[in-house]
């Protein structure tokens, strides 16, 4: 090879050389700018954890604040929730979210939820402070279910000394399997039991006729009827509840709690007494228009729910295929309906097989449904349009 090729070959390795040394470079470069990334990007989210903890103690430091105020409302008289002063954080943090370049729909989000947290606590606090129960005795009948978990925490935060009677529970202080061996001398009596056993056990303590006050929650009547009969005419101090909510419920604020007279109109004074220091919304009710109502309040929203996932799971359609297609009207209603599919079903079959208003709303459910196939079957779009129409202008009369 001459002078040329090896001044060739020479420039080439040179060439491949610079362009080796070049890419390595770069390749370093771009490693070291790549580790400076990486570096700012965990600075970054360190000061978004140090925000974090910030608002954490802010959320602590304004607990503190809340529980100040709420000692000041109940020292004066006042009530713990001011409609008019929510309105005006909401719209005072929607307005300075604003001008920070926030999006005002968040700030009312957090702050709602924040105001739920204040009344909450205020709520307990209320309860403990004036302490309705100061030493008093209340036997639970059913303590160990979720509602009547409940109402045992209920009452221990008023200073009631609480008695649990289940057949769920191990025999101990405070505790035992039968109601009949915890004894009837008690100010408070409640029974939250299945709905099939409660009638029975009704009976059971007019027999024996206790002298405290006795109430049931069970979310029907028609089954209690009797039971609820015999008490009042034994004498005994008798009322009967349902409440609205659900055992997960902190805050009574919006709640409604259903109290119905059975004939002793001081009883039922007394049950309302007990919930004086919460916010919950009372309601009133007879006995038989209780009834009639949740046939469609419970007994109708449940078939519904249960009928749709009904129709998933025999549809032939797979679960994980459906959700990949899924739309907020679908995502909503399953929400619902999930909920109703992981609940007791026994207790469902209850409110939908004891109520004696039961089959009427059960009846309108396959109607509506009947009506809803004819006039797509038939191709009668007025006539679907006209059934949105009612239902819309049903609704509009909610509020």
């Amino acid at each position: 090879m001459g002078v040329g090729g090896h001044a060739a070959r020479s420039r080439a390795t040179t060439g491949l050389a610079f362009g080796y040394s070049l890419r390595y470079k770069v390749r370093r470069s771009a490693g070291c700018r790549w580790k400076q990334r990486i570096m700012s990007l965990e600075d970054l989210r360190s000061e978004l954890t140090a925000i974090d903890r910030q608002i954490v103690e802010l959320i602590a430091r304004r607990q503190q604040i809340v529980g100040d105020i709420g000692k000041s409302k109940h020292r004066s008289g006042h009530a713990t929730r001011d409609f008019e002063r929510e309105k005006d954080v909401l719209d005072s943090a929607r307005e300075y979210a604003g001008q920070m370049g926030v999006d005002p729909n968040l700030a009312e989000e957090i702050l709602t939820n924040l105001i739920r947290a204040s009344l909450a606590y205020q709520e307990k606090s209320r309860v403990v402070a004036e302490a309705a129960g100061d030493g008093r005795r209340a036997l639970i009948i059913g303590g160990a279910g979720k509602m009547g978990g409940w109402f045992v925490d209920y009452f221990s935060s008023q200073g009631f000394l609480t008695v649990i009677a289940d057949t769920g529970v191990k025999a101990g202080p405070g505790r035992c399997r039968d109601w009949r061996q915890a004894g009837i001398d008690y100010d408070v009596i409640v029974v939250a039991t299945p709905m099939a056993v409660s009638g029975q056990i009704l009976k059971d303590l007019a027999e024996l006729q206790p002298e405290g006050l006795i109430f049931d929650i069970g979310s029907l009547k028609s089954p209690l009827k009797d039971g609820l009969g015999a008490l009042r005419d034994a004498g005994c101090r008798v009322a009967s509840l349902h409440p609205m909510y659900g055992p997960d419920t902190e805050l009574l604020s919006g709640r409604h709690l259903i109290f119905i007279d059975v004939g002793c109109p001081e009883a039922t004074a007394q049950v309302k007494n007990l919930f004086s220091a919460t916010m919950v919304e009372e309601l009133d009710m007879s006995l038989e228009d209780h009834d009639r109502l949740i046939a469609y309040v419970l007994g109708l929203s449940h078939a519904l729910n249960i009928a749709f996932f009904t129709a998933l799971a025999e549809s032939g359609e797979a679960a994980p295929k459906l959700a990949r297609l899924s739309s907020t009207t679908f995502d909503a209603q399953l929400l619902v309906s999930g909920a109703v599919a992981r609940d007791n079903p026994r207790m469902y079959f209850e409110i939908q097989n004891l109520n004696d208003f039961g089959m009427d709303p059960l009846d309108a459910l396959c109607d509506s449904a009947a009506k809803i196939r004819e006039v797509v079957a038939s191709g009668d779009e007025d006539g679907f349009v006209k059934l949105m129409q009612k239902g819309r202008e049903y609704l509009a009369t909610r509020k």
